[in-house]
C-alpha cells in the first residue's frame, strides 16, 4: 500500500505546475491515471517506448470512457483477460505478442494497469482488423472511402469486454462464416501432431492406366493426407482404381483440374509440406480479418486465387461459378466497388498493354489478322483509319476495336464497376478453359462461366426481360442497373467449403511466403 501511495505522490510532484494554487478558484484535480498518461515517458519510461502517438491517444480515450480509474486491480478481470489472450492461438495470433506486465517489471501499479490496457487494446485491434497492415502486403482499392472508425470500434468493443471478457473478444473476432469455419479448422489442426509425407518425384505425365515407379510413394502420400482409407495391397506400379479416384479428390480439393492426370501442377501441390499447409490456414485467417471489413451481406464476392465467384444474399452464398482470372504477369487487382451497369453485345477496345504486347506483333506477322479478328483501326479521337495508312512498325497513338459478335472476347455481356484498372466481369467464348485448374488465363479482367445467370441475380424481373430483348438485337447497348450491387475481389488460398472440408487454391501470384514471414511462421 505504501508503494502504491508513494507512486501517486511521485506523479503529483511531476505535474505540480498543472495544479492550481490555493488562491485560485477550486478546480477538479486530474486523477492519478490522467496524470500518468499525461507524463507517460517520465512516469512509465519502459512503456512509453512501446506506445506510439495513436496508441497513447487510444489509451487516453479508453480510460476517459471508463472514468479515469484503474481497470485491472481486480484479479478476476485480469485472469479473464489472460485466458482470452491464450485463446488467440486459435485465431492464428501468437499470445506471446501480448504479454501482461507485472508490478515488479513496471515499477508501479499505475504503469502495470496502463500496460495491461495497452496489450488489451492491441489484442482487440489485431483480432478485429488484422495484425499486419493489408495495404503493405495486398492493397485493396476502394471506389468509396471506408466509413468505419477503427478507433471508435475498438474502444466500444473494449468497453464490452471489461464487463464480459468472453463476449468482448468474440465481438472483436470477425463474424463472417469464412473466418469462423477456418478458425475452427485451424484450432483443431494445431492441437494435432503434424502428419508426415515424403515428396513425389518429378516425372513424365502420369495418366490413369499407366505404369510408373512413383505409384507406391503416391499411395503413401494420399493415405497420409487422408485421401485413401488404406494403402492398396499388392501395388504393382500400375496407376488405376482407388488411387485414381483419390487423386481426383485431391485435385478437386486443391482447385486443380480433377481429371486424375498427374502433371507438374498436381505434383507441386502434393509436395507442399504438412507444416506449410497448416501455416496456410493461419495466414488466411489474417486475410479474412482484412476481408471482414469489406464483406457485405448482399453482393458478389470473388476469390481471385481460386478463380471462383460467390453471390451472397442475407450473408449466405446462394450461388457459385467458375472464373478465369489474370495471369501472374497481368494480375487481377484486388478492389471493392459496385456493379453499376451492363454492356450488352459489347465491342472491345483493346487495352494499351495488350495492343503493344499481343496485337501489334500478330498484325506485323499476318496482314490479314485485322480482318480475321474483325478489328477496326481508330485514331486517338475514335475516328476510323484505313489500315493501309498506318505504319505498323511505328503505329503511333491508335486504337483497335473489335466489333460485337461471337468472336468478341467479351462475349454477350460485360458487368462494369468503377475502378482505376479498367477491369470488369465479362462473358467469354473461351468456355473450355473453365474446366482447367488453376484458371489464370486473362490479362487482368475476370471471365465468368455463367454471366447471364449472374445477371439474373443482379436485376429485377423487368430488367431481365429488357436486357434479354436488347441482347437479341445484336447491337451494343449500355444498361444502367436500378440498384448497384457490391462487388469485392479478394485473394485467399484456403477456406472451408459447404461440406466442412478444406478447399485449397494454388498461390497463383506467389503471395503466401511474404505473409508466412511477416506473421512469424517457423517452417
Amino acid at each position: 500500500m505504501f508503494k502504491k501511495h508513494a507512486c501517486y505522490l511521485s506523479i503529483c510532484l511531476l505535474v505540480a505546475p498543472l495544479v492550481a494554487t490555493a488562491e485560485d478558484a477550486v478546480v477538479e484535480l486530474p486523477s492519478p491515471v490522467q496524470l500518468a498518461l499525461a507524463q507517460l515517458s517520465s512516469v512509465c519510461p519502459g512503456l512509453a517506448g512501446k506506445v506510439d502517438a495513436p496508441g497513447e491517444r487510444r489509451l487516453q480515450l479508453f480510460y476517459q470512457q471508463q472514468g479515469n480509474v484503474e481497470l485491472w486491480s481486480d484479479s478476476v478481470r485480469r485472469s479473464a483477460l489472460h485466458a482470452q489472450l491464450q485463446l488467440l492461438a486459435d485465431d492464428g495470433l501468437d499470445p506471446a505478442h501480448y504479454p501482461l506486465p507485472v508490478d515488479a517489471a513496471t515499477g508501479n501499479v499505475l504503469c502495470t494497469d496502463i500496460g495491461t490496457s495497452q496489450q488489451y487494446l492491441q489484442a482487440l485491434q489485431d483480432l478485429h482488423y488484422g495484425r499486419l497492415q493489408q495495404a503493405r502486403f495486398e492493397p485493396l482499392w476502394h471506389s468509396q472511402p471506408p466509413t468505419r472508425d477503427p478507433e471508435a470500434e475498438v474502444l466500444a468493443i473494449a468497453g464490452v469486454g471489461l464487463q464480459d471478457m468472453v463476449k468482448g473478444f468474440d465481438q472483436a473476432r470477425p463474424g463472417a462464416e469464412l473466418y469462423r469455419s477456418l478458425r475452427k479448422a485451424y484450432a483443431a489442426q494445431r492441437q494435432q501432431p503434424l502428419p508426415h509425407w515424403g515428396p513425389i518425384a518429378e516425372g513424365p505425365l502420369l495418366r490413369p492406366g499407366m505404369n510408373d515407379a512413383r505409384v507406391s510413394e503416391l499411395a503413401k502420400r494420399l493415405f497420409s493426407g487422408g485421401y485413401l482409407s488404406s494403402i492398396p495391397a499388392g501395388l504393382s506400379g500400375k496407376y488405376t482404381g482407388s488411387l485414381v479416384s483419390a487423386v481426383k479428390q485431391f485435385q478437386q480439393s486443391h482447385s486443380l483440374q480433377a481429371d486424375g492426370v498427374i502433371g507438374p501442377g498436381t505434383v507441386t501441390e502434393l509436395n507442399v509440406s504438412p507444416a506449410v499447409r497448416r501455416e496456410q490456414l493461419r495466414i488466411n485467417l489474417e486475410r479474412f480479418r482484412w476481408l471482414a471489413q469489406d464483406l457485405e451481406p448482399e453482393g458478389v464476392l470473388v476469390n481471385v486465387a481460386a478463380a471462383q465467384l460467390s453471390f451472397y444474399q442475407g450473408g449466405v452464398p446462394v450461388w457459385q461459378t467458375r472464373l478465369q482470372v489474370g495471369r501472374a504477369e497481368r494480375q487481377t487487382p484486388l478492389l471493392k466497388s459496385r456493379i453499376t451497369r451492363l454492356t450488352l453485345n459489347p465491342t472491345w477496345t483493346i487495352p494499351p498493354t495488350i495492343l503493344r504486347e499481343d496485337k501489334l506483333p500478330a498484325i506485323r506477322l499476318n496482314p490479314e489478322y485485322l480482318r480475321q479478328q474483325n478489328l477496326q483501326v481508330l485514331d486517338s479521337a475514335g475516328n476510323p483509319l484505313s489500315p493501309d495508312k498506318v505504319d505498323w512498325s511505328r503505329p503511333g497513338n491508335i486504337l483497335l476495336r473489335q466489333g460485337a459478335g461471337p468472336r468478341n472476347p467479351l462475349g454477350r455481356i460485360v458487368l462494369r464497376f468503377p475502378n482505376p484498372y479498367s477491369v470488369y466481369l465479362h462473358d467469354t467464348p473461351s468456355q473450355p478453359l473453365f474446366s482447367k485448374g488453376p484458371r489464370a488465363f486473362s490479362s487482368g479482367c475476370v471471365r465468368v462461366e455463367e454471366p447471364l445467370h449472374l445477371r439474373d441475380l443482379l436485376v429485377s424481373p423487368a430488367e431481365r426481360t429488357r436486357t434479354d430483348e436488347l441482347i437479341a438485337t445484336g447491337l451494343t447497348h449500355e444498361f444502367r442497373l436500378a440498384a448497384p450491387v457490391p462487388v469485392l475481389l479478394g485473394y485467399w488460398t484456403v477456406q472451408v467449403d459447404s461440406q466442412g472440408a478444406l478447399l485449397y487454391a494454388p498461390d497463383i501470384y506467389g503471395r503466401d511466403p511474404a505473409l508466412f514471414k511477416a506473421m512469424g511462421s517457423v517452417l
